[in-house]
């Protein structure tokens, strides 16, 4: 007969060398209520069993099922060395934090239904027509939901457009070095990890080709990449990424709109560079293969960098605040909301947040939970003058 849930408590209790006594105070309950429950006259809540989770530093769904951690193999699809173990324990540690908070979010029956993705055409041989296709069918949903034209649509937005179209939970973080991205998908996540740069349109294009390997549904194994080269890769999945990429980046018709506003001179070409977000070389490519450029034009495209086309168009600034962006770190949202709101019902305790946000529980209840008036210095709201400011952390 396999262990119940009270076998894996009572592990917990022997592994911390502890008394009972000592055990249902550690986890706020009375003697007699461990009691019951370890008899099976009383079961334990979910909000016992996160707090013997987090006294015993395991999982909920370990006290629960007995199983262990859902942890990926990983795909590498890339040109540099193999992982050294700093960068596969950096890796891996990025995958226990997210792995973890869905599989809390999983066991208290929160994980929200994910949006059915577009259909990989099987009809289309060639990886490039899926990878046109699949863009098409993607900017296709982003507009129906409201994204406005993809030039001038700042990566923050895209983002926040690609989590809600396609259910996917993207984070900005310190990848092991030279990776740019990284992707995974099962039953209930998707997740996209995209790493910290000061090159705003390489992380952009990596955000792009990862959605690329969800859609096409590439990612059942963590799927980790450096040094994205478009036009270099010989794996055909890569290549159907790529294509897809440069397709939702630098729609067709807004290309050709685009075109059809202003000459195309150097000064003009520019611009477009910093409408677009991608790099000269990329729109160079992309102007090639819809046949208005002719080589030579390309040529000097390809020779600029993408900080010296926001200078030629004045757009200094403009430079300097995306590359601070792409700099900055960001967690998906969604996950913490979730663990919040299941902490506030209840159901579990800030240790799941916690772990999630990388910080420590009490600095995250400091953080969220307003400090209480010292005695004596309340004031009611006829107290306080119209115009006085009144802050609340």
């Amino acid at each position: 007969m396999g262990e119940s849930v009270t076998d894996r408590v009572r592990e917990v209790m022997s592994a911390a060398s502890v008394t009972q006594a000592v055990f249902a105070e550690a986890i706020g309950l009375t003697p007699d209520k461990v009691s019951k429950s370890l008899g099976g006259v009383r079961r334990f809540t979910s909000l016992d069993l996160a707090r013997i989770a987090e006294f015993g530093n395991t999982t909920v769904d370990w006290l629960l099922t007995g199983r262990e951690r859902l942890r990926p193999a990983v795909a590498a699809r890339t040109t540099a060395p193999a992982l050294d173990e700093r960068g596969r324990g950096r890796l891996r540690e990025l995958v226990d934090r997210f792995t973890t908070a869905y599989e809390v979010i999983d066991l208290l029956g929160l994980s929200p239904e994910l949006p059915e993705l577009p259909p990989v055409r099987s009809d289309l041989r060639r990886y490039v027509d899926q990878g046109i296709a699949l863009a098409e069918d993607a900017l296709v949903r982003l507009a129906a939901e409201g994204r406005p034209a993809m030039g001038g649509l700042d990566t923050a937005d895209l983002l926040q457009a690609m989590e809600r179209s396609f259910g996917v939970d993207v984070a900005k973080a310190d990848l092991p070095d030279g990776f740019d991205g990284a992707a995974w998908q099962v039953d209930g996540f998707r997740l996209i990890m995209i790493a910290r740069t000061d090159v705003p349109t390489r992380q952009r294009f990596t955000l792009a080709h990862e959605l690329g390997h969800i859609l096409a549904k590439d990612a059942q194994d963590l799927l980790t990449e450096t040094h994205l080269s478009p036009g270099h890769q010989k794996d055909l999945t890569e290549v159907r990424a790529n294509v897809f990429a440069a397709n939702l980046l630098m729609p067709r018709d807004e290309i050709m709109s685009a075109v059809r506003e202003g000459e195309l001179t150097d000064e003009y070409l520019t611009s477009l560079v910093v409408r677009f977000q991608v790099s000269p070389s990329a729109l160079a490519a992309r102007l090639g293969q819809l046949g208005v450029i002719a080589p030579e034009t390309a040529n000097r495209l390809r020779g600029l960098t993408t900080q010296a086309c926001h200078w030629l168009t004045g757009q200094s600034d403009l430079f300097e605040a995306r590359k601070t962006w792409s700099h900055a770190g960001r967690l998906p949202f969604r996950p913490a909301q979730l663990l919040y709101e299941a902490y506030l019902a209840g159901d579990t305790t800030l240790r799941p947040l916690a772990a999630y946000t990388g910080l420590d529980a009490e600095k995250v209840r400091a953080m969220l939970e307003p400090e209480p008036a010292p005695q004596g210095e309340g004031t009611s709201g006829a107290e306080v003058d119209e115009g006085d400011p009144v802050f609340q952390p």
